[in-house]
Parts: structure tokens; sequence; C-alpha cells
């Protein structure tokens, strides 16, 4: 095998951090046996430059990031026959660590080297892919505002979620939402509808973290019409693996899901970036469409 191409987002939460971090990836990586031709890019770039890379059919493109270069780099790959190796460089870094892959950078690149080849699912909204998870109400409107305390303030991330996170609960309200669960409707009223890919636990032990991304089901769950102080009631029993009947609906066994809304457009989070979408929405999974080197 030739050079290996890898794409490092310099923007992410590791890489940042780190004036050299080409060249220190590009050690571990020859330390595990792999020729890496390393490029350090934005964000943005990540999704066309594996275009490219898919179209010449490189066997393995490694890509270093955080959940939402990931994310638009496998929404470049799904379907096609390059493998994907990943490099968590991020803040959070979930599908990683729901994959297994680990957080230790040699370690991560010794896994790349050994070539372990696994399909895992991805979910896809009006087209739009997304491996982790998907949500409508409250937290799209969370992300704008700590988004733009960001641009504008300079403030951190995590400074601008709870700034974000207090004005959005001020200004609390409900999404009227007509669901197509697979093929039956219900309506819903909800501060937040919430839609990963496989699913996801909420008790303390583990929240937001799942068993499995190869089950081919959707993970979704409404929260039930609540007041402001009733929501961050049930948010914390949940947490505390206390929720109530009355506190969250868990729908199981969704392949497909449709989101109406009498709404033009709707902010819609996916994999943590927020976009407007126009109703339908329609969310399913696509089984095995991603080829991952993990354990």
């Amino acid at each position: 095998m030739g050079r290996v191409p890898v794409l490092i987002n310099r923007g992410g939460g590791t890489a940042s951090a780190d004036p050299d971090i080409g060249k220190t990836v590009e050690s571990a990586l020859r330390e595990a046996g792999i020729d890496a031709d390393v490029e350090l890019l934005d964000g943005g770039q990540c999704s066309v430059r594996c275009v490219a890379i898919a179209e010449r059919n490189e066997p393995l493109v490694i890509v270093g990031g955080g959940d939402g270069t990931i994310s638009a780099a496998a929404s470049a790959l799904v379907g096609t026959d390059t493998l994907l190796g990943v490099l968590p460089l991020g803040t959070l870094n979930h599908f990683a660590r729901d994959l297994g892959i680990p957080s230790d950078l040699t370690e991560a690149a010794r896994l790349i080297a050994s070539r372990k080849d696994r399909r895992v699912d991805v979910a896809e909204m009006n087209d739009r892919i997304f491996i982790n998870n998907s949500a409508i109400g409250l937290y799209p409107l969370m992300v704008l505002d700590r988004d733009t305390q960001r641009k504008r303030l300079g403030r951190s991330k995590k400074l601008a979620m709870v700034v974000a996170s207090v004005r959005t609960l001020a200004r609390f309200n409900h999404q009227r939402l007509t669901l197509t669960v697979n093929d039956e409707k219900e309506r819903v009223d909800t501060p937040l509808l919430f839609v990963g890919n496989n699913d996801y636990r909420i008790d303390i032990g583990a929240a937001g973290q799942r068993e499995s991304v190869a089950d081919g089901e959707l993970s979704v769950m409404a929260m039930r019409k609540k007041t402001r102080r009733g929501f961050i009631a049930s948010t914390i029993r949940a947490l505390l693996n206390r929720a109530r009947d009355d506190d969250m609906e868990r729908i199981a066994g969704v392949t497909r899901l449709r989101v109406s809304s009498k709404r033009s457009v709707i902010p819609v989070s996916l994999d943590g970036e927020v976009v407007g979408a126009s109703p339908p929405l329609d969310y399913k999974v696509r089984k095995g469409a991603l080829r991952v080197i993990a354990p």
C-alpha cells in the first residue's frame, strides 16, 4: 500500500492545542507502520476532500477531529469502498468512544494499522447523513445561541453553552409535531424530540452512550409536555435513572420516522450542527453503510 491520506481538522479540540499536530500524528502513524500523507485543513473542507479520495478508489483515509469532522467524512464515504480510520482529536469524540476506538493517539494509530474492518450504521434526515444524533426543539436553539456567543464574544464552548442553556430555558416553548413511526401516526407537543443512530442510554451511569452502532434502528425519544420547572426536574430524574412514565416517551423498534409540522422551517441539529430544514423530515437508518476501522 502507498502513502495513506490523513486529514486533520486544525480547529479540533486536541489539534488546536498542539501547534505541531501534523508532525505528532505523522510520527504516531509511522511508528504503527503507516506511511502517512498528512494534510491540515479546516473542518468544512473535510467532506470535499473525502469525496475526492473515494472517487480515486483509495482503500483507506484517516481522519482526525471531533464528531463534526468525522460526521462530515462519513457523509462522503457512505456507500463507497473506502475504509475510514478515526483519530479522536476532538473535544468529546462520542462516535469514536461508542466504537471502542482508543482516545490515546498512539493506540488509535496501532488500531488503524490493524485494519480491523467493521460495517456500522449511519442515520439520515432528508438525505443528510449523521453518525450520532439529531434533535428538534430546545437543543438546536441552545446550539445556535452558543455558536453566536463564540463568534461575537469569543467565549469558550462550555461557558457559551451554559449561558445559552439558561437563555433558551427562559424562552421555553413546545413544538407541535406529527410523528409517523414506521407506518403509525401520532401527534406530540414536546419541548425536545431526540433521534439517535441506534439506541442511546440516558441513565447517569452511561448517559449519552450506545452499546451498539450496528442494530439498524433509530433511538426516538420525545419529552412529554412540561412546564419549564417540570422540564428541568425530568432531566435531572433521567440522569439519576429515576425517570417517571410521564417524563419521556421512548419509542422502540423505529426504522423509519417522518416528522411533520405546520412550520415552514424547523431548526434541526445533526451531530451538533444546526440546519434549517423544511418539513416533513424523513429519518431512516442505513444499515452497515459505513466501513470503519474499530475493535
